[in-house]
C-alpha cells in the first residue's frame, strides 16, 4: 500500500523502473515530436519557442491599450485582454449593477469603438491577438477592426474563448440559455472558419473551471466533454471536420503537482489526436494536433507572503515549457489582490524570457519523454480522463446535464472538497497552511500587492454619452434584425451583430435583445428597459 498520492489521487511509487513501461510502444504511444499520436509534441524536433505573454487589462480601453504597448516593448511576443466583470457577464458599464467593478478586474468593453482603442497602433498583422473576452462579439469586432486597419481578416491571429456549457455554473453568468450559449459558440466559429481561417475561433477554456479546485483528471475531462459537444454541433450543421478542427486550441491550468501537470499536457495531446482521428473521421494533420496554451493556477497563489507566489509562477512555468506548450502566461504574484500591477507583470514576462534565454529548456523537444514515472503517470491520467467522458456522457445529452444543474452541483461539490484539503492542511500552502509568519512581518511585496485599483467612473459617464449621441432610430433598427436573427433558426449571428456594432449598439444591448428572442428577459437583473 502508498500513502503518497497525486493531486489526482493517482497512487504514487517511490521510484519507477523499466518494469512499470515494459509495454509501451513508443509508435503506438509516443511518436515522434510533430507526429500522430502527438504525446511528444505537435512540432518536429529542434530548438522551439512559444508565445510569451501577460494577461492584461485594467480600467477602459485607452489605459488598457498603453497596458499592451509598454508589455510589447519589453518583449512580450503575443497578447491576451480580460474583461472586467461586467462586460464579461455582458452588462454595458453604464448598467445600475456594474458602476462599482468597471474596469476593476480586467478591461471595460461595451461598443466598436471601446475595440478600436483598445487595439489602436497594435501590429494586428503580425502579433497574435488573444481574448478572455465575450466569444463571438470580440470576434465581430476585431474583423471590423481589421478591416478598418486594411488588415486582411485571413491574416488575423489569435483566439477566442469558448464555454458555453460551464460559464453560467463556475464563471461569469450571462443569463441565456444553453442553447442560445451553444448557437453564438458554434456561430463564431462557423463564421471565423469562413472569414478569419487562421484565427483559433475555438479554444477550449479549462483554465477557469479548473480554478474551482478541479485535479488536472476532472478538469481534461469536462474540457473533453465540452470539445465533443461543440464539434457534433458544427458536424450537424454540415461543417466538414477538417474545415474548423485545425484551429482548435486548449488553454489549460497548471497546479504546482509539476509532473501531474506535464503528463496531463502530453495525455490531452494523445487523446485529442486519436478521438480527431478515429472518432470524428479527420484527414488533415493539422486537426489531429492541437494546440495547447497555459495560464499558471491562480488558485495556486496566496494573499499571504505574495513574495512566494513568484517561485510559485517560476516552478509551474518550466514544467509547461517542458510539456511543450504553444503560449503561456503567468499569474502575477499580486493575482489575490487586484489585476497585475506592472511590477507583476515584468516579474512574469521576465521570468519566461529567462527560462527561454538561459535555461537551455528549449533546446531539447519533451525532454523527460521516455521517464519511468512520466510516462506511466502520462498512461494513467489518459486513461483517468477518458474513463470519467465516459462516464458523464453515459448519464445522459450533456447539454440536458447542464440545464438539470449537474455541473452546478459538480462545481460546488468540488469548491467544498478543496476547502477542506486546505483547511485540513492535506494540500500544503506555505505561507497559509504551513510555515506562516506573522501579519506585521509579512511587508514584503504587500505594498506593490495591495495598491488599489478605483472603479473607472469616466468610463462610465463616457459610454452615457456616447449612447445619447447616437442615432435612436437606427439602433432600434439594428436590433430588431438581431431579435428576429436570433428567432431564425440556421441564421449565422455573427453578422447581424456586425451590422449592429457598426450602428452603434452595444455589448449589453445585443445581448439583451437576443435574449428576448430566446424568451428570457432583456435585462437579466430587471433594472434596464429593453430598447425595442
Amino acid at each position: 500500500m502508498t500513502d503518497q498520492f497525486t493531486r489526482s489521487k493517482i497512487p504514487l511509487k517511490s521510484v519507477y523502473t523499466p518494469e512499470d513501461i515494459k509495454n509501451l510502444d513508443y509508435e503506438k504511444n509516443l511518436g515522434s515530436p510533430g507526429d500522430f499520436p502527438y504525446t511528444r509534441g505537435i512540432r518536429p524536433a529542434g530548438a522551439w519557442t512559444w508565445i510569451q505573454r501577460e494577461l492584461s487589462g485594467e480600467g477602459d480601453p485607452k489605459t488598457s491599450n498603453k497596458q499592451l504597448k509598454h508589455l510589447i516593448a519589453q518583449g512580450q511576443t503575443g497578447i491576451d485582454v480580460i474583461g472586467d466583470a461586467p462586460s464579461m457577464g455582458l452588462l454595458d458599464p453604464d448598467h445600475p449593477l456594474a458602476k462599482n467593478a468597471v474596469g476593476t478586474q480586467g478591461v471595460s468593453i461595451c461598443c466598436l469603438q471601446d475595440f478600436r482603442d483598445l487595439w489602436k497602433d497594435l501590429p494586428l498583422d503580425s502579433i497574435t491577438i488573444s481574448n478572455s473576452l465575450p466569444a463571438i462579439f470580440t470576434a465581430a469586432a476585431l474583423f471590423l477592426v481589421a478591416r478598418e486597419h486594411k488588415v486582411p481578416a485571413e491574416r488575423l491571429r489569435g483566439s477566442v474563448i469558448q464555454a458555453p456549457f460551464f460559464m453560467e455554473d463556475c464563471g461569469y453568468a450571462v443569463h441565456m440559455p444553453f442553447d442560445l450559449r451553444l448557437r453564438m459558440t458554434s456561430d463564431s466559429i462557423a463564421f471565423c472558419t469562413k472569414e478569419t481561417p487562421r484565427f483559433h475561433s475555438f479554444l477550449e477554456d479549462t483554465y477557469f473551471f479548473s480554478e474551482a479546485g478541479l485535479n488536472a483528471v476532472e478538469e481534461m475531462a469536462l474540457g473533453f466533454i465540452e470539445i465533443r459537444h461543440v464539434i457534433r454541433d458544427l458536424l450537424k450543421r454540415g461543417m466538414d471536420i477538417d474545415s474548423f478542427a485545425p484551429r482548435i486550441a486548449i488553454l489549460v491550468n497548471c497546479s504546482m503537482d509539476i509532473f501531474e501537470e506535464i503528463a496531463k499536457i502530453r495525455a490531452t495531446r494523445r487523446l485529442f489526436a486519436r478521438m480527431m482521428k478515429k472518432e470524428f473521421g479527420a484527414k488533415d494533420r493539422r486537426s489531429w494536433a492541437p494546440v495547447i496554451t497555459c495560464h499558471t493556477s491562480g488558485l495556486s497563489l496566496t494573499a499571504q507572503q505574495p513574495f512566494n507566489n513568484i517561485v510559485r509562477g517560476a516552478i509551474q512555468s518550466l514544467a509547461l515549457v517542458m510539456a511543450g506548450v504553444q503560449a503561456l502566461e503567468i499569474s502575477a504574484f499580486d493575482e489575490a489582490y487586484r489585476t497585475p500591477s506592472p511590477e507583476s507583470h515584468l516579474v512574469g514576462l521576465r521570468t519566461q524570457q529567462i527560462i527561454g534565454l538561459e535555461t537551455n529548456a528549449t533546446r531539447v523537444v519533451d525532454p523527460l519523454g521516455g521517464s519511468y514515472f512520466l510516462e506511466t503517470l502520462t498512461d494513467e491520467i489518459e486513461k483517468r480522463i477518458w474513463e470519467m467522458v465516459k462516464d458523464i456522457e453515459s448519464k445522459g445529452n450533456p447539454a440536458e446535464l447542464s440545464d438539470k444543474g449537474y455541473f452546478k452541483k459538480f462545481f460546488d461539490d468540488i469548491m467544498a472538497r478543496y476547502a477542506k484539503e486546505i483547511a485540513d492542511g492535506e494540500l500544503p500552502k506555505v505561507g497559509l497552511n504551513c510555515h506562516q509568519i506573522p501579519d506585521e512581518e509579512d511587508t514584503l511585496l504587500k505594498e506593490v500587492a495591495e495598491t488599489k485599483i478605483e472603479p473607472c467612473w469616466d468610463h462610465i459617464e463616457r459610454i452615457k454619452k456616447y449612447k445619447k449621441k447616437r442615432d435612436p432610430g437606427k439602433i432600434k433598427i439594428v436590433l430588431q434584425q438581431c431579435y428576429q436573427s436570433a428567432k431564425t433558426e440556421g441564421e449565422n449571428l455573427t453578422y447581424p451583430i456586425i451590422q449592429a456594432f457598426e450602428a452603434g449598439a452595444t455589448i449589453g444591448e445585443i445581448s439583451g435583445v437576443m435574449r428576448m428572442a430566446y424568451n428570457y428577459p432583456y435585462d437579466p437583473h430587471g433594472m434596464v428597459k429593453p430598447i425595442i
